[in-house]
């Protein structure tokens, strides 16, 4: 399934994307938000599932998309440097914080909740603030099961769905605290999620998803999740390690390479851009990025 929040008639309604009508089938109300759903487990899924069968729809073109999931535990969780390409490209480009080697275990920080905008949101854009916009494709994952110890070979038993995301990051804000990242990922209202979180049953491996982002356009990343330094289940073993996981916890699994801040001569993110990130199988995200006020 591809479990939806939107917009409709001034209401926000929980829906399941029906592809083959270009439609969404509005939920029952008492079914609760995707949030909800995610935290409900395979019963939450069942209900939903027997609620199809009557369930009114309405065309996509008639609805606005916003983020499936709006209610976080905590902070959102990330992975830097898991696609080696990307890794390399950087080299001599991180302001002096260039790790001497490729790190042998996942790279880990998080950015806060508040960053979180819908699939057709405006990326908020400030030039007083940063100097140094720049868009990171990635998939994203939904923790539905509590887990502390993850083995690998049981971890991806703990996903109840995938999203696509773009970690919009601002890279001076990101080099100028100290080697911590936090900063310059956690702007507010610069990480489109969704379009929708698709089901776990319905990606039987992560690990061959192609990930895109263009920007006006023009292709600049184009990856197949293949590449990663470390597989989906790895990352989920090594995060939880002693840390508890939680049912509605989100994951960032990392970008590939084409990193306007790797190129040369650099390329960064400026008001009026049109950003457009998808992966196969779970969507496309459409985000202008538009001057705001953020100081």
């Amino acid at each position: 399934m591809k479990l939806a929040a939107l917009t409709i008639d001034g209401a926000r309604r929980t829906g399941a994307l029906v592809e083959a009508d270009a439609a969404v089938a509005l939920l029952p109300e008492p079914l609760g938000t995707v949030d909800d759903l995610v935290r409900g487990g395979p019963d939450a899924l069942a209900a939903v599932r027997a609620a199809l069968a009557e369930a009114p729809s309405v065309k996509l073109a008639d609805v606005r998309l916003e983020a499936p999931l709006q209610r976080f535990n905590r902070d959102i969780l990330c992975t830097g440097w898991n696609y080696w390409d990307h890794f390399e490209e950087s080299r001599g480009k991180r302001g002096g914080q260039d790790p001497a080697d490729r790190p042998t275990r996942p790279t880990f920080f998080t950015k806060g909740p508040d960053t979180v905008i819908g699939p057709a949101d405006d990326i908020a854009y400030d030039p007083a603030l940063s100097a140094q916009w720049d868009y990171e494709a990635e998939i994203a994952l939904v923790i539905g099961r509590d887990g502390r110890s993850i083995p690998e070979s049981e971890a991806l038993r703990h996903v109840f769905g995938y999203l696509v995301a773009n970690d919009v990051s601002q890279r001076d804000l990101q080099r100028a605290h100290g080697g911590q990242w936090l900063k310059g990922k956690s702007i507010d209202a610069t990480m489109p999620l969704g379009p929708w979180l698709t089901t776990a049953d319905e990606v039987p491996d992560p690990g061959c998803l192609q990930v895109q982002c263009e920007v006006n356009g023009e292709l600049r990343q184009d990856a197949s999740s293949a590449q990663m330094a470390f597989p989906i289940a790895r990352l989920i073993a090594e995060l939880s390690q002693g840390m508890t996981l939680r049912a509605g916890d989100v994951l960032l699994t990392g970008t590939p390479s084409g990193i306007g801040s790797a190129r040369d001569p650099q390329i960064f993110l400026r008001d009026g851009d049109l950003v457009v990130t998808r992966v196969g199988g779970l969507g496309e995200l459409r985000n202008r990025v538009v001057r705001t006020s953020l100081l």
